[in-house]
């Protein structure tokens, strides 16, 4: 069941509103692609999340004055790839840097300068999506588990 900004998920309550827009905006494009609510709930928080450390302040004030999300609107896959949502989450070393990558992904979602935090921020996206993470070496060698 889509959402909006007067009914949307328990999850989402104690989220100031921006926050919450981007997170039922989110939640309801997955729900759009058939993701169950329980998969669609987690990885819309971590996206919103991730969105709002990341927007530039011009980015976060545009999206405020856009419309809220309603129960009616459709999204448009082409912008999104869900197809990357069910794939497994890898650790690799590049540009003198760990990224986090979704498999088949063309740009990390973040990058850390310890492997440990990379790998950390990993298992918590594919726990979300219920996938694997995958860790290579500096060298680019699979590692094993």
């Amino acid at each position: 069941m889509p959402w909006n900004m007067n009914d949307y998920p328990n999850a989402f309550k104690n989220f100031e509103p921006l926050l919450r827009k981007k997170a039922i905006d989110i939640a309801n494009a997955l729900l759009d692609n058939d993701y169950p609510e329980d998969k669609a709930i987690p990885i819309a928080i971590s996206q919103a999340k991730e969105w709002m450390e990341d927007a530039s302040e011009k980015e976060k004030n545009d999206y405020k004055k856009e419309a809220n999300p309603s129960k009616n609107d459709r999204h448009d896959s082409t912008h999104s790839n869900p197809d990357l949502l069910d794939k497994d989450v890898e650790v690799l070393f590049e540009d003198e840097s760990w990224v986090v990558k979704t498999k088949g992904a063309k740009r990390p979602s973040e990058t850390f300068d310890k492997k440990a935090d990379a790998v950390k921020r990993a298992k918590e996206i594919a726990e979300n999506k219920d996938s694997s993470v995958i860790r290579y070496t500096k060298e680019g060698k699979k590692q094993k588990d």
